[in-house]
């Protein structure tokens, strides 16, 4: 559980809901999702909370909660120089991809 001092700290977030490619298993998707945590992710000091989540159709979703809408951008755009996230981005089927970031507001 997040305690209210953390809570304070967030700001922003990023959700990102996709398809895997046919052939792609979820096993896949949390192995480099686990190594992008440990080999990047965790570095990102302004980075709250990263975390993977399914829905309902094959639909997943990639959260990224940071101090801000600004700081979870650029986290997110750092992923196209980092080699896990452009393995992890491989998974994906593109067409499906959408990506929105949020500011909280309360």
């Amino acid at each position: 559980m997040i305690s209210n001092n953390n809570l304070d700290s967030i700001g922003g977030m990023e959700f990102a809901t996709f398809k895997l490619k046919e052939g792609v298993t979820e096993a896949k998707l949390v192995e480099l999702s686990t190594q992008l945590e440990a080999e990047f992710l965790s570095q990102q000091e302004e980075l709250a909370l990263h975390f993977l989540v399914r829905g309902a159709d094959g639909v997943y979703a990639n959260v990224a909660i940071a101090s801000s809408q600004e700081k979870a951008e650029e986290y997110c755009q750092q992923w196209l120089s980092n080699r896990v996230a452009l393995e992890y981005l491989e998974l994906l089927e593109q067409e499906t991809v959408n990506m929105t970031f949020w500011t909280r507001i309360s």
